[in-house]
C-alpha cells in the first residue's frame, strides 16, 4: 500500500488545531499547497459527514477534493476518505484514499501526525506528499497565529 506520514510539532493547543481541521473557516485558511485562498469549503465533521474543498494553485488551476469523515474524536483524531472530484492527481481520479490525522498534546502545543494512505503508486505518493507538506506548513502558521490571539485574550481576561 502506498502512503506517507508527515509529523509536525505545532505551538498551538490540540483544540485549536482540531478546529482548523474540522470547520469550513479553519479548512479555508490552510488547505492547498500554495499561499492562495480556498475557493470553497464545506465541512460536516461528524462520523458519516462529508466535506468538499476547492482550492486554486499558483499556476491558476483549480482542484477539488471531497470525502467522508469516518472517525471524529475531538480533539484527538480525524479519519476521512479523500477523492479528487476536479483536477488533482490524474492517477487518483475516481478513487478514494484514506487520511488519518492524530493530535497529541505535548509541552508547548501539539504533535500532528498526518498519514495519507491507499494511494495508487509512488508518483501519487510524491505528489500528495509535496502538496500536503506545503498545506500543513500553512496550517501551522494559521493555528500558531490563532493560539497567539487566544493566549493574549486569555491574559487580558485574567487581568480584567
Amino acid at each position: 500500500m502506498n502512503s506517507f506520514t508527515h509529523v509536525r510539532r505545532i505551538a498551538a493547543r490540540p483544540t485549536i488545531v482540531f478546529d482548523a481541521l474540522t470547520t469550513a473557516d479553519g479548512v479555508a485558511a490552510w488547505w492547498g499547497p500554495d499561499d492562495l485562498p480556498v475557493v470553497q469549503a464545506e465541512v460536516d465533521a461528524r462520523e458519516g459527514g462529508h466535506y468538499k474543498v476547492r482550492f486554486r494553485t499558483a499556476d491558476g488551476l483549480e482542484h477539488e477534493a471531497s470525502g467522508e469523515f469516518l472517525v471524529v474524536v475531538r480533539p484527538q483524531r480525524v479519519v476521512m476518505t479523500s477523492r479528487w472530484t476536479y483536477g488533482g492527481v490524474p492517477e487518483e481520479a475516481g478513487r478514494a484514499s484514506r487520511i488519518e490525522i492524530e493530535l497529541t498534546p505535548i509541552a508547548g502545543g501539539t504533535e500532528l501526525r498526518f498519514t495519507h494512505g491507499e494511494l495508487v503508486n509512488d508518483a501519487s505518493v510524491k505528489s500528495h506528499e509535496w502538496g500536503w507538506t506545503r498545506a500543513i506548513a500553512k496550517l501551522v502558521r494559521h493555528v500558531e497565529s490563532a493560539e497567539d490571539v487566544s493566549a493574549k485574550a486569555e491574559s487580558l481576561l485574567e487581568k480584567g
